[in-house]
């Protein structure tokens, strides 16, 4: 793999933008907070991730899609010492977790509101610790597989900043899109699955304060599959 930038796939890998009209205390939220949380990947790249929240942590993590922030405030909550970037361009979804964070702050979170692509790019290289890409759109129709967040030059993406030993979990509850990850992941030489055992990957991770994605799948009888997989 080169370590130079991989070139910008022009596809959307997210579908519509926007929802119901905001509640006022959320664009509220929105209109003060979010200013001060957001990355611009379109300036320099940052020398390192401590530029990106005013401090040093021990270990960085990125959630790709992070819908309404449920997993991504768990997280950020019981993992003070690590700094977390949340993606999500569902402007819904991101004024749920900003008014989280408006209500109760943490400073070690720190939120993108565009093509994950764009943010990956731009990251320094190897300086991530973990990725998570939880209950991503699956894209069920054929014609529109190539919007799936896993592909090659994503996996790439991921692969140029992620730390050796790294760690890059995907959840799901659509069977087709987890064989298409493991096919995906498998095939790529920076990864490894970590599989022991065909429970391994039916057991949730340590600490998952679960998602509401994953309720709704559980509600309508659908099976969640948990990967981990390790930058080699």
């Amino acid at each position: 793999m080169s370590s130079e930038h991989p070139t910008r796939s022009t596809e959307a890998f997210f579908g519509r933008r926007k929802g119901k009209t905001l509640r006022p205390k959320q664009a509220e939220a929105v209109r003060v907070l979010l200013p001060k949380l957001k990355l611009d990947p379109h300036g320099p790249p940052p020398q390192s991730f401590g530029d990106l929240f005013g401090k040093d942590y021990t270990a960085y993590r990125i959630e790709i899609g992070f819908g309404g922030g449920e997993h991504l405030l768990n997280r950020a909550r019981s993992q003070p010492d690590t700094g977390f970037i949340g993606v999500e361009p569902f402007v819904n979804g991101l004024a749920k977790c900003v008014s989280a964070l408006h209500a109760d702050p943490l400073p070690n979170i720190r939120l993108y509101d565009d093509d994950a692509t764009i943010l990956l790019d731009w990251l320094p290289p190897v300086s991530v610790g973990h990725i998570d890409l939880l209950y991503p759109d699956p894209w069920p129709k054929k014609k529109h597989w190539k919007r799936r967040f896993v592909s090659h030059v994503n996996l790439d993406r991921m692969a140029r900043i992620l730390k050796p030993g790294g760690l890059f979990c995907f959840a799901s509850d659509i069977d087709t899109y987890v064989n298409w990850t493991l096919q995906h992941c498998r095939r790529h030489p920076a990864f490894e699955w970590l599989v022991q055992s065909a429970a391994d990957w039916k057991e949730p991770y340590e600490g998952w304060p679960g998602t509401r994605y994953e309720a709704k799948a559980l509600r309508e009888g659908r099976t969640p599959a948990y990967l981990t997989f390790r930058r080699v």
